[in-house]
């Protein structure tokens, strides 16, 4: 029999006897109890696995313990390989279980032991040699740890090769892939925090562009995306990025995100000031309400965790607004809304047809068939302003599972624009209460949300940009007006938080690439399937 025919055969399978089925046509492995002599048809008890979740397979040792007692001991001489495959459990977690095939038939054991290697040969999307970098500082300093008890074993295991590079400082990942040849590594890996990540985005984003030839500094250069996929191993303390791509921050469900070969396109926007590329974000680009959390927590570092519990708390004592003018172009290529109350989810429809019309209306604009981004009408609105984010994902995590935007795409091409104005302390508290449960957090009168590609901000208070930087952490908690206790007092300027890192400049630009990097994920499955038994 070839390899590439279907192989149908009776063995045992956890003390029962079964028909086992390989459909190389179809990639499926089936088995069902078939307790009467012949291999007879599958029903409703039968189960499956897809050979793309497949982990492993493994020569048993005939005379190993875990065959313990049962009809199979029968057999003189036992023959066994053992499945490792992906397993589904609650919450979007995956877990790495295995099933083992007995059979009298020593030929029979090695012909399904080889097709079965054969089939997952086959599957060229899986790595074979990855770039690992550990923060052991990051979250609970626990990266090194994780990765070596929960996710070298299953690399190991799935055959995986891997360079891993401990890092020591800022920039060590960054500069490390700039310094090296990636063309022998199939995707980098990071085991740490969104800090982490960022840090290894900047590091692949901006050696392809140099490798290219791409001014990163000129706002509207084209960038050229990635060959690698990144893959994120959650260690830190929000795993924002992880959590909204795969639906949850369980270590060894990323491991075998990465082992399978996943592979999901992620939008980054760059961000600009004076013609200088201050950064790329992929999560969340927040001005005021969490501009001010990051920057003060950045100062209590020595409480750990708790700074942004702490932060959290004074900013929103603080209840600070700031003036400016937000400048942007409407993303009008997508096919959903903020409000449509429809998340990205894996296999997205509207992030692939976005990416269509996206394509489309470039090529128009590269003919002349219609106006580009210069006489585009541009939207402007100024006012003063409690909170600016643009976040490229729902920016979910444990404590806001939904995310400040829970519509939000991870590849369309655009951002959503939350504006939430000057309001009172008590209605801004209610905002925020909103991303903890099901409720739409943009019904409130003083909340804007719309969906573009590029944006502008530029603060009243530019010229006192220069200023002496310690002098807004003077004030404590800010004034409160003895004739309006839920006053908001206007100050002159917040800083910019992306992506957990401070950036300090209140003029920006900002415009979304659309699906510029690939990470090793799936995006968040709607349905769970039918798991074999384990």
């Amino acid at each position: 029999m070839g390899a590439a025919e279907p192989l149908r055969s009776v063995l045992w399978v956890k003390r029962q006897r079964c028909t086992v089925s390989l459909d190389p046509a179809r990639a499926l492995l089936r088995w069902w109890p078939s307790p009467e002599p012949g291999a007879g048809v599958p029903d409703a008890g039968a189960y499956s696995v897809p050979m793309s979740e497949i982990v492993a397979v493994e020569e048993t040792d005939s005379h190993g313990k875990h065959y313990g007692s049962g009809k199979w001991q029968k057999m003189e001489t036992p023959f066994a390989f053992t499945v490792h495959y992906v397993k589904r459990a609650r919450r979007h977690r995956w877990k790495c279980a295995q099933l083992t095939f007995c059979g009298a038939d020593e030929h029979l054991c090695h012909l399904w032991l080889q097709t079965l290697r054969e089939q997952l040969e086959e599957l060229t999307c899986r790595p074979k040699h990855l770039l690992v970098f550990i923060n052991p500082f990051g979250g609970k300093g626990q990266g090194k740890r994780i990765y070596e008890r929960k996710v070298a074993p299953l690399f190991t295991l799935a055959a995986i090769s891997t360079e891993v590079v401990v890092t020591e400082s800022a920039n060590h990942a960054k500069e490390t892939l700039y310094e090296t040849n990636m063309d022998k590594y199939d995707g980098v890996v990071c085991v740490g925090g969104d800090g982490m990540f960022s840090e290894v985005l900047h590091g692949v984003i901006g050696g392809v562009q140099r490798s290219a030839g791409v001014d990163q500094n000129e706002p509207r250069a084209a960038l050229v995306p990635s060959r690698l996929r990144i893959g994120i191993i959650p260690a830190g303390s929000t795993d924002c990025v992880c959590y909204s791509t795969v639906g949850t921050n369980d270590p060894e469900t990323s491991a075998l995100h990465i082992i399978v070969g996943d592979s999901l396109p992620v939008d980054v926007s760059s961000v600009h000031h004076n013609g200088e590329l201050l950064r790329y974000s992929v999560s969340l680009l927040g001005y005021g309400f969490y501009g001010d959390i990051i920057k003060d927590s950045e100062k209590k570092r020595w409480m750990g965790l708790a700074r942004y519990d702490f932060s959290g708390l004074k900013t929103f004592l603080s209840h600070h607004c700031y003036e400016g003018t937000v400048s942007f172009l409407p993303a009008q290529h997508t096919v959903g809304s903020p409000r449509d109350g429809k998340p990205c989810r894996a296999g997205c429809f509207v992030c692939r047809q976005s990416r269509q019309q996206l394509e489309e209306e470039q090529k128009r604009s590269l003919y002349g068939l219609e106006s580009t981004e210069e006489v585009e009408e541009w939207k402007v609105i100024c006012g003063k302003f409690l909170a600016i984010n643009a976040v490229n994902m729902s920016c979910a995590c444990p404590r806001c599972p939904s995310g400040l935007s829970p519509a939000a795409h991870l590849g369309d091409g655009s951002s959503d624009l939350i504006l939430v104005r000057k309001c009172s302390r008590f209605n801004f508290l209610r905002f925020l209460v909103r991303h903890t449960n099901p409720c739409d957090q943009f019904d409130f009168t003083f909340v804007e949300v719309y969906r573009i590609k590029r944006f502008q901000f530029v603060s009243k208070h530019l010229e006192d940009e220069d200023g002496d930087p310690g002098e807004q952490g003077k004030k404590g908690l800010g004034p409160i007006c003895s004739h309006h206790s839920s006053c908001c007092c206007a100050v002159s300027g917040s800083s910019w938080n992306c992506d957990g890192e401070v950036l300090n400049s209140p003029a920006i630009e900002v415009r979304v690439h659309c699906q510029l990097v690939r990470l090793f994920a799936r995006g968040i499955e709607e349905n769970l399937k039918q798991e074999p038994r384990s």
